[in-house]
């Protein structure tokens, strides 16, 4: 209860308590001290929050990288354990090459390996080789096996005439111009005029 005090003139006053002895004075400042410690301790968990969260997205990202550096690395090795096969397939091309054998009569291969050997052990020419393989008087193969023989001939027709004029004159004792119009005969080797042109250049070689 508030204190009556009179003055000199009489007059009666009532006397006030001082702010800090009144009860809502200490009441608020315990509401305003317990609030001021709820906020503080929100900042403390809010903080603590963020830093787990932050903690949790640091070692989440570290663990994604270590995923994919262990990703990069088995692929790496699974590189380097795989033997790349860089060798050409060539079995196409051996098959096209068989298909292509079988296809060619058996008339064909046997007047071409017939032509090789009058080529390799009689040295004849072109012309000569194709009437000795379609004549009568020869191989009598047809003239489309003895074409082809002549096409698919490997054959060195300047050697052959050099090997045939040779003959001529060691065997024969003839003249280079003899030698020369035998070689060019068309009753006689069948050279061109070139090969025998080769063929008796080279004579005393």
């Amino acid at each position: 209860m508030a204190k009556k005090i009179k003055d000199e003139s009489g007059n009666t006053y009532v006397q006030k308590k001082p702010v800090y002895k009144r009860v809502w004075f200490w009441i608020l400042v315990v509401l305003v001290l317990i609030v001021g410690g709820s906020a503080l301790g929100g900042n403390k968990d809010n903080g603590g929050k963020k830093g787990a969260e932050n903690k949790a997205a640091t070692s989440s990202s570290s663990k994604v990288e270590k995923a994919i550096d262990k990703t990069s690395d088995v692929s790496s090795s699974d590189d380097d354990d795989y033997d790349y096969d860089d060798t050409t397939d060539n079995s196409s091309d051996d098959t096209t090459a068989s298909s292509s054998d079988e296809s060619v009569p058996t008339e064909y291969k046997s007047a071409l390996a017939t032509a090789k050997e009058y080529s390799d052990q009689q040295h004849m020419s072109k012309s000569g080789l194709y009437e000795q393989l379609t004549s009568d008087a020869g191989e009598k193969f047809s003239a489309e096996a003895g074409q082809y023989a002549i096409d698919n001939l490997k054959a060195d027709y300047n050697a052959n005439a050099l090997a045939t004029a040779k003959d001529y004159q060691e065997q024969q004792n003839m003249s280079p111009e003899s030698i020369r119009e035998q070689l060019t005969s068309d009753a006689g080797e069948k050279f061109t005029p070139d090969e025998a042109n080769y063929a008796i250049q080279h004579l005393n070689d």
